[in-house]
């Protein structure tokens, strides 16, 4: 009986049932969405069985660096014997050739075996115990086995790599999921270049990439094993690296969200409070849908009120009230669920896509999805039809028939608490929206202390033909400029310690060292403030000549920077002598603040190309330099990257939280207009025959519209002050991440407060308008 009942209410008030059952299934759809992507993205690496257990041994002596010395791994084996250990290089990318076909592939790994078993792989072929045994094998994922062999068995065969290792193929693995922090298309034996790393590696801070995990026994004491780390490292490197380094023993678990490491690991890192955000979102979108679906419910009782008192006159009780409008609720609830999960199904692509996650639609087949659905579904049903339930069972019979709208007045109070509760939320969500497109603003356009415009930078496999590749790049006419260096402004390959023990600098700072020739600084337009730019001449005195930044000088003590000329500090285990010093540039993203910079002529470290195009066709020019680099390094593929395009990268993390924050505020403030426009249309259904009394003495169009408005100006004003500082102080919090970041002034908050009047405004006055032109003979005969 309920359903029926249900139904025939559905038909008679359609137009407020498909706002209700629209705004709810908007939300239910989005907050399944952003469920999905949140328990994707705090769920990284937890699908290995051993990953409560496993930790990565990291470097902290000035900075935190995820690599360790090669040396690190056979030393902790032999003092630590009761741990499983692990040692590998990940590699950004290299080029393979299967026959006469060549790829540049991006991300791979050289691993000892042990990596197989701390790590979960499911394994289609080989032996997960011997696959990574010997030297020259590789295990490929299923995905690139397919790319190289096709349908034939990949087994046995075998690949090229870097026109170096011929690698045999001894094992095939199924891709990982998205959420790992070791996303790699293949693992090569660790002891394929073991002998060539072990004279460098044996050092304490010869870090080149490498990376050591350990996994611990059950129900051991991690904390006891980190306080035996600084005597091991006394015991085999000695005091001087004992007193400063330290090897943080960082859990697996934590490694994707560990903001400290930035810029260092396979995957990029982000706080977990980004996703809390985003989790945070989609609540609140919940909860604006479920606001809406009370608001339009208590406002539609007053047309109920008089059949609720038909009902009581004829014997029904409250509970019978109760379990038929609840009855009601459900039936709602369950239609805007269904569609929900089918827009949610529909529309995750495109999301994960935007947000560069790969989540598919079979996720919401998942046991805990599905649970999930249950249980928002139950939820909904509760915030959305207990409090209308009891207020539409609660009208007194004889008030029904006399008055209906008195029993609403205190329905009608808590509609303004509710919307003032939306308001809150849709200015917490544009105030937040605002900050990080600002943030995002001052990422792209502000001074970088370089100019990165038009400049592609690729690598040079052979530095004896350098000179070869300079003329044909200064014949291009589509060619500016160029420079050869160990990496344009923005790479961060070579750090260094120095020290100035005469000037009072006794302990080592981290460096960056740059490798350049004479044009470096005029190209990327990094300006000299004092002395003079290095010359391309070899010879002890030249290398000990160099270029600092400021952040060096003021390091030093000095701030003038025509005082530093001169100066002699310690650096690259020799003394160097400062010949010029520049403005400071920003090498790594601005969550971290600038580094000390020294920049050094250095002919044998010159193997990267940086060239400035002209403006115009640069395709053209790109297939000329492509043409040009084949022809000279004709086993190489030609494989570049815009700087602009690099830059940006560094701030993937935070475009994905911005797009976020857009895509979901923007339905959220959907959601919020759809139940403002229903509420008007109702109130000014139920005030038609107000409305006609008083343009028939004379009302304006504009007193009408403010009738109906005013009210809510009101609202925006208070759920302002409420949101406003919330919002300022979680933003601020938020800006901290970074070294660099926006102030939030004034002017974000009127922006926001402004955009809530407008949104408000323009909801209200496509029904207050209506209402405010219609015929008042009509209206009065209406009633």
């Amino acid at each position: 009986m309920f359903i029926t009942t249900a139904l025939r209410n559905i038909r008679r008030n359609f137009s407020y049932t498909f706002l209700n059952v629209f705004g709810l299934g908007l939300g239910v759809a989005t907050c399944l969405v952003i469920f999905l992507v949140v328990r994707n993205e705090l769920s990284y690496d937890n699908y290995h069985k051993k990953a409560d257990r496993t930790y990565r041994v990291t470097l902290n002596a000035i900075d935190f660096n995820p690599s360790v010395s090669m040396a690190i791994a056979p030393a902790m084996r032999s003092d630590f014997p009761e741990l499983e250990i692990s040692q590998s290089w990940f590699r950004y990318g290299g080029m393979v050739k299967i026959g006469e076909h060549r790829y540049n592939e991006k991300g791979y790994f050289f691993a000892d075996q042990q990596f197989t078993s701390i790590f979960d792989f499911q394994w289609m072929a080989g032996n997960a115990r011997t696959a990574l045994t010997a030297p020259n094998t590789v295990v490929l994922t299923e995905s690139m086995a397919k790319k190289y062999f096709g349908k034939e068995n990949a087994m046995g065969q075998v690949i090229r790599l870097d026109n170096a290792y011929d690698l045999k193929v001894t094992g095939i693995i199924k891709d990982q999921p998205a959420n790992t922090h070791i996303p790699f298309l293949f693992l090569v034996s660790f002891e394929t270049l073991a002998k060539e790393l072990e004279p460098a590696g044996m050092n304490f801070y010869a870090i080149m990439g490498g990376t050591t995990y350990i996994v611990v026994p059950e129900h051991y004491d991690v904390d006891q094993l980190r306080k035996r780390i600084p005597s091991f490292i006394k015991s085999h490197w000695g005091n001087d690296i004992a007193k400063d380094a330290r090897l943080p023993l960082q859990p697996m678990l934590d490694i994707h969200y560990d903001t400290r490491y930035l810029g260092g690991g396979a995957s990029p890192t982000v706080s977990k409070n980004s996703y809390k955000a985003l989790g945070a979102i989609g609540l609140l979108i919940i909860i604006i849908a479920a606001i809406n679906f009370i608001n339009l419910s208590t406002a539609q009782s007053i047309k109920r009120a008089k059949e609720v008192g038909v009902r009581k006159v004829l014997g029904a009780d409250r509970r019978q009230l109760i379990r038929q409008f609840l009855g009601e609720t459900s039936v709602l609830v369950l239609v805007a669920v269904v569609l929900g999960t089918l827009a949610a199904s529909l529309f995750l692509s495109k999301a994960t896509d935007w947000l560069e996650i790969n989540i598919g639609p079979a996720a919401l087949a998942d046991p805990v999805v599905m649970l999930f659905i249950g249980g928002l579904t139950l939820l909904l049903i509760l915030l959305a039809g207990v409090y209308p339930a009891f207020v539409q069972s609660a009208f007194n019979p004889i008030s029904a028939f006399k008055n209906m709208r008195a029993p609403v007045v205190r329905g009608f109070s808590l509609r303004k608490s509710l919307v003032v509760v939306q308001f809150v939320i849709s200015q917490l969500l544009i105030i937040g929206t605002l900050v990080v497109a600002w943030q995002m603003d001052f990422f792209r356009n502000q001074d970088l202390g370089f100019n990165k415009e038009a400049v592609v930078s690729f690598p040079l496999p052979d530095r004896s033909k350098r000179e070869i590749i300079r003329q044909q790049l200064a014949a291009d006419p589509g060619v500016k400029e160029m420079s050869f260096s160990s990496g344009a402004p923005g790479y961060s390959n070579n750090f260094a310690p120095f020290s100035a023990p005469d000037r009072g600098l006794d302990k080592d700072d981290v460096t960056e060292l740059k490798f350049i020739d004479e044009h470096y600084t005029t190209m990327f337009g990094i300006k000299l403030l004092a002395g003079a730019g290095l010359v391309p001449l070899q010879g002890v005195d030249t290398l000990n000549q160099v270029l600092v930044n400021e952040t060096l000088i003021h390091k030093l003590g000095i701030q003038n920077p025509q005082e530093a000329i001169g100066a002699r500090f310690k650096g690259v285990g020799r003394t160097l002598t400062i010949k010029g010093v520049v403005q400071d540039f920003q090498s790594e993203s601005k969550h971290k603040l600038r580094r000390p910079v020294i920049l050094r002529y250095n002919a044998d470290r010159l193997y990267d190309v940086s060239v400035k195009l002209q403006s115009g066709n640069m395709v053209k020019t790109m297939a000329r330099i492509d043409k040009m680099w084949s022809t000279m390094f004709p086993e190489e593929l030609f494989e570049y990257e815009f700087l602009d395009d690099h830059i940006a990268n560094f701030y993937r993390q935070e475009q994905k939280l911005y797009t976020a924050f857009r895509l979901f505020a923007g339905i959220a403030i959907l959601i919020g207009c759809l139940g403002l426009y229903g509420l008007i249309a109702f109130a000014a259904i139920q005030r038609t025959k107000e409305v006609g009394i008083r343009k028939v003495l004379g009302a304006s169009m504009t007193s009408i519209v403010y009738l109906f408005s005013k009210e809510f100006i009101w609202l925006i004003v208070i759920a302002f002050c409420i949101a406003a500082p919330i919002a300022y102080y979680m933003m601020d919090n938020w800006l901290q991440n970074f070294a660099y970041h926006i102030s939030i002034g004034v002017g974000v908050f009127l922006l926001a407060i402004a955009a809530s009047f407008i949104i408000a405004g323009l909801t209200i006055a496509t029904q207050t308008i209506k209402a405010a032109v219609a015929n008042p003979v009509k209206a009065l005969r209406s009633e």
